[in-house]
Protein backbone atom coordinates (compact mmCIF):
# COMPACT_ATOMS: atom_id res chain seq x y z
CA UNK A 1 0.00 0.00 0.00
CA UNK A 2 1.22 3.50 -0.65
CA UNK A 3 2.51 5.64 2.19
CA UNK A 4 0.03 8.28 3.57
CA UNK A 5 1.66 11.75 3.42
CA UNK A 6 2.42 12.05 6.59
CA UNK A 7 4.16 8.48 6.43
CA UNK A 8 6.08 9.94 3.45
CA UNK A 9 7.12 13.04 5.17
CA UNK A 10 8.52 11.15 8.73
CA UNK A 11 10.45 8.33 6.08
CA UNK A 12 12.36 11.04 4.04
CA UNK A 13 13.17 12.71 7.51
CA UNK A 14 14.39 9.21 9.22
CA UNK A 15 17.66 9.72 8.83
CA UNK A 16 17.05 12.44 11.98
CA UNK A 17 17.45 11.51 15.55
CA UNK A 18 14.77 13.19 16.89
CA UNK A 19 11.50 13.82 14.55
CA UNK A 20 8.10 14.42 15.95
CA UNK A 21 3.90 14.45 14.83
CA UNK A 22 2.35 17.37 15.72
CA UNK A 23 -1.51 17.84 15.09
CA UNK A 24 -2.52 21.38 14.50
CA UNK A 25 -5.81 21.73 14.95
CA UNK A 26 -8.55 20.95 14.15
CA UNK A 27 -9.28 22.26 17.45
CA UNK A 28 -6.71 25.16 18.23
CA UNK A 29 -7.23 28.77 19.46
CA UNK A 30 -4.69 30.16 16.92
CA UNK A 31 -6.89 28.50 13.74
CA UNK A 32 -9.74 30.48 15.23
CA UNK A 33 -11.78 27.48 12.78
CA UNK A 34 -11.62 23.81 11.80
CA UNK A 35 -8.44 23.81 10.24
CA UNK A 36 -5.92 20.51 10.31
CA UNK A 37 -2.10 20.63 9.90
CA UNK A 38 -0.05 17.56 10.59
CA UNK A 39 3.51 19.18 11.23
CA UNK A 40 6.48 17.74 11.29
CA UNK A 41 8.84 18.91 13.72
CA UNK A 42 12.42 18.38 14.58
CA UNK A 43 12.52 20.33 17.79
CA UNK A 44 11.37 23.25 17.24
CA UNK A 45 11.71 23.21 13.70
CA UNK A 46 8.87 22.50 11.17
CA UNK A 47 10.35 20.28 8.24
CA UNK A 48 6.75 19.61 7.08
CA UNK A 49 3.36 20.69 7.15
CA UNK A 50 0.49 18.41 5.76
CA UNK A 51 -2.86 20.30 5.71
CA UNK A 52 -6.16 18.49 5.45
CA UNK A 53 -9.41 20.11 5.04
CA UNK A 54 -13.41 18.81 5.31
CA UNK A 55 -14.11 19.70 8.70
CA UNK A 56 -16.53 22.31 7.79
CA UNK A 57 -18.07 20.89 4.22
CA UNK A 58 -21.51 22.56 3.94
CA UNK A 59 -22.46 21.61 0.39
CA UNK A 60 -22.37 25.43 -0.56
CA UNK A 61 -22.06 24.15 -4.81
CA UNK A 62 -24.27 21.57 -4.69
CA UNK A 63 -26.97 23.61 -2.70
CA UNK A 64 -26.81 26.33 -5.40
CA UNK A 65 -28.60 23.71 -7.90
CA UNK A 66 -31.70 23.25 -5.87
CA UNK A 67 -31.85 26.93 -4.74
CA UNK A 68 -32.87 30.27 -7.42
CA UNK A 69 -30.60 32.89 -8.11
CA UNK A 70 -32.03 35.09 -5.24
CA UNK A 71 -33.12 32.33 -2.22
CA UNK A 72 -28.44 31.19 -2.65
CA UNK A 73 -27.70 34.64 -1.25
CA UNK A 74 -28.15 33.24 2.22
CA UNK A 75 -25.80 30.30 1.04
CA UNK A 76 -23.17 32.75 -0.03
CA UNK A 77 -23.34 34.32 3.17
CA UNK A 78 -21.93 32.14 5.15
CA UNK A 79 -18.40 30.95 2.78
CA UNK A 80 -16.91 33.98 4.10
CA UNK A 81 -18.00 34.75 7.69
CA UNK A 82 -15.85 37.65 8.37
CA UNK A 83 -17.26 39.94 5.12
CA UNK A 84 -20.94 38.25 4.03
CA UNK A 85 -21.72 41.40 2.33
CA UNK A 86 -18.75 41.05 -0.27
CA UNK A 87 -19.88 37.42 -0.49
CA UNK A 88 -23.07 38.25 -1.69
CA UNK A 89 -22.00 41.06 -3.92
CA UNK A 90 -19.62 38.48 -6.10
CA UNK A 91 -22.83 35.95 -6.28
CA UNK A 92 -24.85 38.15 -7.90
CA UNK A 93 -22.40 40.48 -10.01
CA UNK A 94 -21.55 37.18 -11.30
CA UNK A 95 -25.55 35.91 -12.10
CA UNK A 96 -26.26 39.65 -13.07
CA UNK A 97 -23.23 38.82 -15.71
CA UNK A 98 -25.07 35.37 -16.75
CA UNK A 99 -28.41 37.67 -17.17
CA UNK A 100 -27.26 40.52 -18.90
CA UNK A 101 -28.73 43.10 -16.46
CA UNK A 102 -27.57 46.82 -16.07
CA UNK A 103 -27.74 48.24 -12.11
CA UNK A 104 -28.98 51.28 -11.22
CA UNK A 105 -26.46 54.38 -10.64
CA UNK A 106 -27.59 53.95 -7.14
CA UNK A 107 -27.59 50.32 -6.76
CA UNK A 108 -23.67 50.71 -7.94
CA UNK A 109 -22.59 53.22 -5.60
CA UNK A 110 -24.31 51.21 -2.53
CA UNK A 111 -22.81 47.77 -3.44
CA UNK A 112 -19.81 49.65 -3.45
CA UNK A 113 -20.00 50.98 -0.25
CA UNK A 114 -21.00 48.22 1.27
CA UNK A 115 -18.39 46.20 -0.24
CA UNK A 116 -15.91 48.50 0.75
CA UNK A 117 -17.48 48.42 4.00
CA UNK A 118 -16.63 44.65 4.16
CA UNK A 119 -13.11 45.05 3.30
CA UNK A 120 -12.61 47.71 6.54
CA UNK A 121 -14.76 44.78 8.82
CA UNK A 122 -12.60 41.80 7.40
CA UNK A 123 -9.31 43.31 7.81
CA UNK A 124 -9.84 44.54 11.37
CA UNK A 125 -10.71 40.99 12.40
CA UNK A 126 -7.76 39.39 10.87
CA UNK A 127 -5.03 42.14 12.16
CA UNK A 128 -7.05 42.15 15.36
CA UNK A 129 -6.44 38.64 15.39
CA UNK A 130 -3.27 38.36 14.13
CA UNK A 131 -1.75 40.89 17.14
CA UNK A 132 -3.81 38.51 19.51
CA UNK A 133 -2.07 35.29 18.56
CA UNK A 134 1.47 37.45 18.87
CA UNK A 135 0.21 38.76 22.42
CA UNK A 136 -0.92 41.78 21.74
CA UNK A 137 -4.64 41.79 22.74
CA UNK A 138 -5.39 45.27 23.04
CA UNK A 139 -5.25 45.80 18.92
CA UNK A 140 -7.32 43.31 19.02
CA UNK A 141 -10.10 45.11 21.19
CA UNK A 142 -9.46 48.42 19.82
CA UNK A 143 -10.31 47.33 16.00
CA UNK A 144 -13.18 44.89 17.44
CA UNK A 145 -14.97 47.98 18.52
CA UNK A 146 -14.94 49.70 15.39
CA UNK A 147 -16.35 46.06 13.46
CA UNK A 148 -19.52 46.98 16.26
CA UNK A 149 -19.92 50.21 14.22
CA UNK A 150 -19.95 48.55 10.79
CA UNK A 151 -22.20 46.13 12.06
CA UNK A 152 -24.69 48.64 13.23
CA UNK A 153 -24.49 50.33 9.78
CA UNK A 154 -25.31 47.39 8.01
CA UNK A 155 -27.84 46.42 10.25
CA UNK A 156 -29.34 49.69 9.92
CA UNK A 157 -29.69 48.86 5.48
CA UNK A 158 -30.86 45.49 5.98
CA UNK A 159 -32.39 44.58 9.28
CA UNK A 160 -29.68 41.80 9.97
CA UNK A 161 -26.22 42.88 11.41
CA UNK A 162 -24.52 39.56 10.50
CA UNK A 163 -25.85 37.31 7.69
CA UNK A 164 -27.44 40.08 5.95
CA UNK A 165 -29.08 38.43 2.80
CA UNK A 166 -29.18 41.68 1.27
CA UNK A 167 -28.44 41.72 -2.37
CA UNK A 168 -30.89 40.70 -5.11
CA UNK A 169 -30.67 40.04 -8.43
CA UNK A 170 -30.76 43.84 -10.06
CA UNK A 171 -30.37 44.92 -7.09
CA UNK A 172 -30.73 45.34 -3.11
CA UNK A 173 -33.63 44.41 -0.45
CA UNK A 174 -34.02 47.70 0.60
CA UNK A 175 -32.65 51.42 -0.03
CA UNK A 176 -31.39 53.52 2.58
CA UNK A 177 -32.41 56.38 3.80
CA UNK A 178 -30.19 59.36 5.01
CA UNK A 179 -29.82 58.62 8.79
CA UNK A 180 -27.70 55.28 7.07
CA UNK A 181 -25.47 57.99 4.96
CA UNK A 182 -25.11 60.33 8.15
CA UNK A 183 -23.62 56.87 9.97
CA UNK A 184 -21.40 55.99 7.47
CA UNK A 185 -20.15 59.79 7.37
CA UNK A 186 -19.56 59.71 11.26
CA UNK A 187 -18.37 56.12 11.12
CA UNK A 188 -15.70 57.60 8.67
CA UNK A 189 -14.71 60.44 11.03
CA UNK A 190 -14.35 58.28 13.82
CA UNK A 191 -12.11 55.29 12.40
CA UNK A 192 -8.99 57.74 11.91
CA UNK A 193 -7.68 58.07 15.46
CA UNK A 194 -8.41 54.55 16.33
CA UNK A 195 -6.26 53.42 13.48
CA UNK A 196 -3.52 55.93 14.29
CA UNK A 197 -4.02 54.15 18.12
CA UNK A 198 -3.20 50.64 16.73
CA UNK A 199 -0.80 52.15 14.26
CA UNK A 200 1.48 53.42 17.09
CA UNK A 201 0.59 50.16 19.15
CA UNK A 202 1.84 47.34 16.43
CA UNK A 203 4.22 49.19 13.58
CA UNK A 204 7.15 49.61 15.14
CA UNK A 205 6.25 47.48 18.18
CA UNK A 206 9.73 45.58 17.94
CA UNK A 207 7.89 42.36 20.05
CA UNK A 208 5.40 42.53 16.83
CA UNK A 209 7.88 43.22 14.20
CA UNK A 210 10.99 40.97 15.26
CA UNK A 211 7.64 37.81 15.27
CA UNK A 212 6.41 39.09 11.71
CA UNK A 213 9.31 40.30 9.69
CA UNK A 214 11.03 37.83 7.70
CA UNK A 215 8.52 35.37 8.16
CA UNK A 216 6.54 33.00 5.63
CA UNK A 217 8.09 34.93 3.08
CA UNK A 218 6.70 34.49 -0.40
CA UNK A 219 8.11 36.03 -3.53
CA UNK A 220 6.53 37.57 -6.33
CA UNK A 221 7.41 34.37 -8.81
CA UNK A 222 6.34 32.18 -6.11
CA UNK A 223 3.20 33.79 -5.63
CA UNK A 224 2.10 34.50 -9.44
CA UNK A 225 2.79 30.36 -9.65
CA UNK A 226 0.79 29.28 -6.88
CA UNK A 227 -2.33 31.89 -7.98
CA UNK A 228 -2.04 34.32 -4.72
CA UNK A 229 -4.05 36.89 -5.04
CA UNK A 230 -5.50 39.62 -2.88
CA UNK A 231 -3.42 41.02 -0.03
CA UNK A 232 -1.41 38.22 -0.09
CA UNK A 233 -0.30 38.77 -4.14
CA UNK A 234 0.08 42.58 -3.24
CA UNK A 235 2.09 41.81 -0.19
CA UNK A 236 4.58 40.04 -2.59
CA UNK A 237 4.54 42.81 -5.23
CA UNK A 238 2.50 41.36 -7.45
CA UNK A 239 0.52 44.94 -8.83
CA UNK A 240 -3.06 43.20 -9.23
CA UNK A 241 -6.58 44.51 -7.76
CA UNK A 242 -9.76 43.94 -10.04
CA UNK A 243 -11.32 46.94 -8.81
CA UNK A 244 -8.65 48.68 -11.13
CA UNK A 245 -7.73 45.96 -13.85
CA UNK A 246 -11.65 44.80 -14.14
CA UNK A 247 -13.58 47.42 -13.32
CA UNK A 248 -17.14 46.86 -11.68
CA UNK A 249 -19.65 48.50 -9.67
CA UNK A 250 -18.82 52.00 -9.09
CA UNK A 251 -14.92 51.59 -8.68
CA UNK A 252 -14.01 53.25 -12.55
CA UNK A 253 -15.92 56.51 -11.12
CA UNK A 254 -13.72 56.43 -7.76
CA UNK A 255 -9.59 57.38 -7.42
CA UNK A 256 -8.12 54.84 -5.17
CA UNK A 257 -4.60 53.55 -4.86
CA UNK A 258 -3.15 49.96 -5.30
CA UNK A 259 -1.53 49.20 -2.02
CA UNK A 260 1.31 46.87 -2.86
CA UNK A 261 4.75 45.76 -1.12
CA UNK A 262 7.69 43.92 -2.44
CA UNK A 263 8.60 42.22 1.34
CA UNK A 264 6.18 39.18 0.85
CA UNK A 265 6.76 38.10 4.69
CA UNK A 266 3.74 38.57 7.26
CA UNK A 267 4.48 41.56 8.23
CA UNK A 268 4.45 43.24 4.85
CA UNK A 269 1.25 41.34 4.47
CA UNK A 270 0.28 43.12 7.68
CA UNK A 271 1.14 46.54 6.67
CA UNK A 272 -0.69 45.98 2.85
CA UNK A 273 -3.87 45.23 4.60
CA UNK A 274 -3.03 48.28 6.97
CA UNK A 275 -2.56 50.43 4.01
CA UNK A 276 -6.01 49.04 2.27
CA UNK A 277 -8.32 50.19 5.06
CA UNK A 278 -6.81 54.00 4.50
CA UNK A 279 -7.82 53.66 0.75
CA UNK A 280 -11.21 51.84 1.82
CA UNK A 281 -11.58 54.74 3.78
CA UNK A 282 -11.10 57.57 0.81
CA UNK A 283 -13.36 55.09 -1.58
CA UNK A 284 -16.11 55.51 1.25
CA UNK A 285 -15.88 58.77 1.49
CA UNK A 286 -15.85 59.94 -2.46
CA UNK A 287 -19.07 57.03 -2.84
CA UNK A 288 -21.07 58.48 0.12
CA UNK A 289 -20.77 62.16 -1.12
CA UNK A 290 -21.75 61.30 -4.73
CA UNK A 291 -24.33 58.73 -4.38
CA UNK A 292 -26.56 59.13 -6.81
CA UNK A 293 -30.47 59.29 -6.30
CA UNK A 294 -33.15 57.58 -7.85
CA UNK A 295 -34.57 53.83 -7.43
CA UNK A 296 -31.84 50.98 -6.10
CA UNK A 297 -33.65 47.80 -8.19
CA UNK A 298 -34.04 47.94 -12.26
CA UNK A 299 -37.51 48.06 -13.01
CA UNK A 300 -39.98 45.32 -11.61
CA UNK A 301 -41.49 45.57 -15.15
CA UNK A 302 -38.10 43.77 -16.35
CA UNK A 303 -39.44 40.59 -14.72
CA UNK A 304 -35.75 39.68 -13.33
CA UNK A 305 -36.30 40.97 -9.89
CA UNK A 306 -38.46 40.53 -6.93
CA UNK A 307 -40.66 43.27 -6.13
CA UNK A 308 -40.74 44.78 -2.68
CA UNK A 309 -42.20 43.11 0.11
CA UNK A 310 -44.63 46.29 0.99
CA UNK A 311 -45.98 46.18 -2.35
CA UNK A 312 -46.47 42.08 -1.76
CA UNK A 313 -48.50 42.65 1.17
CA UNK A 314 -50.38 45.45 -0.61
CA UNK A 315 -51.25 44.91 -4.11
CA UNK A 316 -52.17 42.25 -6.35
CA UNK A 317 -49.54 43.34 -9.03
CA UNK A 318 -46.83 42.59 -6.43
CA UNK A 319 -48.46 39.35 -5.35
CA UNK A 320 -48.71 37.89 -8.79
CA UNK A 321 -44.84 39.91 -9.68
CA UNK A 322 -43.69 37.80 -6.62
CA UNK A 323 -45.46 34.59 -7.75
CA UNK A 324 -43.96 34.73 -11.09
CA UNK A 325 -41.04 34.84 -9.96
CA UNK A 326 -40.89 32.46 -7.07
CA UNK A 327 -42.26 29.73 -9.08
CA UNK A 328 -39.85 27.45 -10.84
CA UNK A 329 -41.79 27.13 -14.13
CA UNK A 330 -42.83 30.97 -14.37
CA UNK A 331 -39.38 32.63 -13.42
CA UNK A 332 -37.12 34.33 -15.63
CA UNK A 333 -35.54 33.06 -18.83
CA UNK A 334 -32.05 32.30 -18.28
CA UNK A 335 -29.69 31.76 -21.41
CA UNK A 336 -28.05 28.61 -22.06
CA UNK A 337 -24.43 30.14 -21.08
CA UNK A 338 -21.87 29.88 -18.91
CA UNK A 339 -20.02 32.56 -17.12
CA UNK A 340 -16.97 33.38 -14.87
CA UNK A 341 -17.19 36.91 -12.89
CA UNK A 342 -15.05 38.11 -10.13
CA UNK A 343 -14.74 40.47 -7.54
CA UNK A 344 -12.00 41.93 -5.45
CA UNK A 345 -13.00 40.55 -1.98
CA UNK A 346 -11.11 41.67 1.42
CA UNK A 347 -8.83 38.46 0.98
CA UNK A 348 -8.72 37.79 -3.07
CA UNK A 349 -10.57 37.07 -6.34
CA UNK A 350 -13.39 35.91 -5.04
CA UNK A 351 -14.62 34.24 -8.34
CA UNK A 352 -18.24 32.30 -9.42
CA UNK A 353 -18.60 30.46 -12.57
CA UNK A 354 -22.30 30.02 -13.43
CA UNK A 355 -23.95 27.43 -16.13
CA UNK A 356 -27.29 28.49 -17.04
CA UNK A 357 -30.22 26.37 -18.23
CA UNK A 358 -32.99 28.02 -18.69
CA UNK A 359 -33.82 27.70 -15.42
CA UNK A 360 -34.32 30.54 -12.30
CA UNK A 361 -31.52 28.27 -10.89
CA UNK A 362 -27.57 27.50 -12.09
CA UNK A 363 -27.18 24.20 -13.52
CA UNK A 364 -23.39 24.28 -11.89
CA UNK A 365 -22.35 26.88 -10.03
CA UNK A 366 -18.50 26.50 -8.99
CA UNK A 367 -16.95 29.08 -5.96
CA UNK A 368 -13.50 30.29 -6.50
CA UNK A 369 -12.17 31.03 -2.81
CA UNK A 370 -9.02 32.86 -2.41
CA UNK A 371 -8.50 30.70 1.37
CA UNK A 372 -8.54 27.29 -0.67
CA UNK A 373 -5.57 29.07 -2.70
CA UNK A 374 -3.87 30.27 0.18
CA UNK A 375 -4.11 27.52 2.34
CA UNK A 376 -2.20 25.39 0.03
CA UNK A 377 0.43 27.76 -0.30
CA UNK A 378 1.07 27.26 3.89
CA UNK A 379 3.43 24.70 3.83
CA UNK A 380 5.93 25.90 1.17
CA UNK A 381 5.68 29.21 3.42
CA UNK A 382 6.69 27.13 6.59
CA UNK A 383 9.30 25.19 5.99
CA UNK A 384 12.56 25.57 8.08
CA UNK A 385 10.23 28.22 10.35
CA UNK A 386 10.11 27.85 13.90
CA UNK A 387 6.63 26.03 15.36
CA UNK A 388 5.69 29.48 16.97
CA UNK A 389 5.72 31.00 13.51
CA UNK A 390 3.24 29.05 12.87
CA UNK A 391 0.19 31.39 13.88
CA UNK A 392 1.77 34.04 12.68
CA UNK A 393 2.03 32.80 8.80
CA UNK A 394 -1.85 31.19 9.34
CA UNK A 395 -2.89 35.01 10.84
CA UNK A 396 -1.58 36.64 8.03
CA UNK A 397 -2.96 34.24 4.97
CA UNK A 398 -6.62 34.95 6.54
CA UNK A 399 -7.58 31.00 6.25
CA UNK A 400 -11.35 31.05 6.42
CA UNK A 401 -12.63 27.30 6.89
CA UNK A 402 -15.89 27.41 5.17
CA UNK A 403 -14.09 28.79 1.78
CA UNK A 404 -11.95 25.39 2.15
CA UNK A 405 -14.92 23.25 2.29
CA UNK A 406 -17.62 24.36 -0.48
Amino acid sequence: MPLSPVETHLSESADREYVWTLNFGPQHPATHTTLRLVLTLDGEKVLKAVPYIGYLHSGFEKLAEHLDFNQYVTIADRMNYLSPLANEIAWHHSVEKLLGIELTPRCRYLRTILAELMRLHDHLLNLGTTALDLGGFTAFLYFFQQREHIYDIVELASGQRFHTSYTRVGGVLFDVNTDWVNRVRKFIREFPPVYEEVDRLLTKNRIFVDRTQGIGYLSREDAINLSATGPVARASGVERDLRRDDPYLAYNDLDFDVICSRGGDCYARYLVRMQEMLESLKILEQAIENIPSGPVNIDVASDMVLPPKPAVYRSIEGLIQHFEMVMPNRSHHVPREQVYAATESPNGELGFYIVGNDESRAWRARTRPPSFIHFAMFPHMIRDHQLSDVVAVLGSLNIIAAELDR
